[in-house]
């Protein structure tokens, strides 16, 4: 079989895995724009900013403020003392995010139910 052919029918959860880890998706190998978005970020800083999943989970308020501070709209004296960045960090917890209607009965693409997405809260060992 040819490795870039992609069946027309709906996958499962570990056949749209290999597929798109095998880069035989409609956008290509995922793993090549990873690594071009990374190195112009630390070519160009000042127009790429690149989060890491690890990092956000090992520091999220600090990391929380990159983003306001990249588009210059940082977070007000304001915001900060009334818990604003505590307040989007819970928002968008794996507990909360699970728990929407969406996440549970929503279906996304490949026809993979978005319920997969949400099976345990941790990657590579982080609990969220």
């Amino acid at each position: 079989m040819d490795k870039n052919y992609i069946p027309d029918v709906p996958l499962s959860f570990n056949q749209a895995f290999e597929v798109f880890c095998e880069g035989r998706s409609g956008a290509g190998p995922i793993w090549d724009h990873i690594l071009q978005y990374w190195n112009e970020s630390l070519r160009r800083p000042d127009k790429f900013l690149f989060l890491k999943y690890e990092e956000m989970m090992a520091e999220p308020h600090q990391n929380l403020r990159k983003l306001p501070e990249f588009i210059r709209c940082p977070f007000s004296e304001e915001e900060e003392k009334t818990g604003v960045i505590e307040q989007i960090i819970e928002l968008c917890s794996f507990k909360k995010l699970k728990e929407l209607d969406v996440n549970k009965k929503g279906e996304g693409f490949s026809n993979i139910e978005n319920e997969f997405f949400f099976q345990k809260g941790s990657c590579w060992g982080l609990e969220n």
